[in-house]
């Protein structure tokens, strides 16, 4: 092993396993340089015997773009999923303590940390942030570190408490306020809750739909029309929504206007979501009703309705466009009458293919007992021509 300069930087030359090494340290400092080349003989050594030094482990802030692809490699048919985690991402990364962390020094300590910066900060609102905003973040660095610790880059996961006492909205409308809503409700906020009320359709999917998208007539051996959803926030939520006759009737006389969307706002756009979502908020408070009542109760509404009509999980499935039946299945509340109307129906349809299958075996019982008859009568007459 030996070390020697050239243009004004230290070269370092030796042999290993017979192969002549000769490489730059691209330092000046004799010590340093040879320190560079005492670590490129460790390393060579190391490999020999299969010793593979494990690669530097990124900080929160290179790692993040990588998350960002793979998020929409899994979620590629949930485009508002991806939007979801590309906001939440953009939050985690404004706190400075936590982007410049390696991603295997982020313990319980930082995420604590993390979690009563948050409680400190404000909405663009004024208010506190809300348990659930805070937890979809903490749910995204949870998914993040998931990843990297599938990927091997990290061993261990840190445990992620969320915090408790979040605000589940479960508001369902009754008929009573249903009534008093729609009857006072401003345009066009009237019209667009009636369509969520009767069809389930999301508070994007309605403003967005267009007349191309709209059949007010039956089709071939259907009883009613539809709205055709193209898509949306997964890949079962294209679908289509059968039309009642009240919704039929708005959708007729909107149909007056030359606008391509049924919902138009002022520039020729779809109605944003955030107007009626504010117009309905005004709307409520000025009828007093409870804060619950967010413009997306109108949709759990109607998907409570279907449940308590008798819809089963996978029905209500495809009317919502939800991405698995899981969901669907908070909105099926079996009575004890329908438990019990489901053991009649299944005593009702063993009883009828057992009577169906008893009747097949007595046939078969009589042809059988025919043949071993004709089969004795023959063996008989054989014996007595023997006699």
């Amino acid at each position: 092993m030996a070390i020697y300069k050239r243009g004004g930087v230290y070269w370092y030359v030796f042999r290993f396993k017979g192969e002549r090494i000769r490489e730059t340290t691209r330092q000046g400092n004799a010590n340093v340089a040879r320190q560079i080349e005492s670590a490129r003989l460790t390393e060579l050594a190391k490999g020999e015997v299969g010793i593979i030094d494990k690669p530097k482990v990124p900080t929160f802030k290179e790692f993040a773009p990588r998350f960002e692809k793979a998020i929409e490699t899994l979620c590629k048919d949930k485009p508002a999923t991806i939007d979801f985690y590309k906001e939440r991402l953009r939050r985690l990364l404004e706190y400075a303590p936590l982007v410049s962390r390696r991603l295997d020094t982020i313990d319980e300590q930082v995420i604590e940390a993390l979690k009563l910066h948050r409680t400190r900060q404000v909405s663009r609102f004024g208010r506190p942030l809300s348990v659930a905003s805070i937890n979809r973040e903490l749910a995204t660095l949870r998914r993040l570190l998931r990843l990297a610790q599938e990927w091997k880059v990290i061993d261990r996961l840190p445990r992620i408490r969320l915090f408790r006492g979040e605000v589940n909205r479960e508001f369902v409308l009754g008929y009573e306020l249903e009534n008093q809503y729609l009857h006072m409700a401003p345009q066009p906020l009237k019209d667009v809750a009636l369509l969520m009320l009767d069809t389930g359709a999301r508070p994007g999917e309605a403003c967005a739909l267009a007349w191309s998208n709209v059949r007010l007539e039956p089709a071939d051996g259907s009883k009613f029309g539809y709205i055709h959803i193209a898509g949306g926030k997964s890949k079962n939520a294209t679908r289509n929504l059968s039309l009642t006759e009240r919704v039929r009737e708005m959708l007729v006389r909107r149909k007056a206007s030359k606008e391509d969307l049924v919902f138009p706002g002022d520039t020729g756009l779809p109605f944003l979501v955030s107007s009626l979502d504010h117009q309905h908020n005004e709307f409520r408070a000025l009828l007093g009703m409870p804060a619950d009542f967010v413009i997306h109760s109108l949709r759990h509404t109607m998907l409570t309705r279907l449940g308590e009509a008798g819809a089963d999980a996978f029905t209500i499935m495809r009317i919502a466009g939800h991405s698995s039946v899981t969901v669907s299945q908070r909105y099926v509340h079996p009575s004890p009458e329908s438990l019990e109307t489901a053991f009649e129906r299944l005593d009702a349809l063993n009883q009828s293919k057992r009577s169906e299958a008893s009747g097949q075996a007595t046939k078969t019982a009589t042809a059988v007992n025919r043949r071993a008859t004709i089969k004795a009568s023959k063996q008989q007459a054989v014996n007595k021509m023997g006699a």
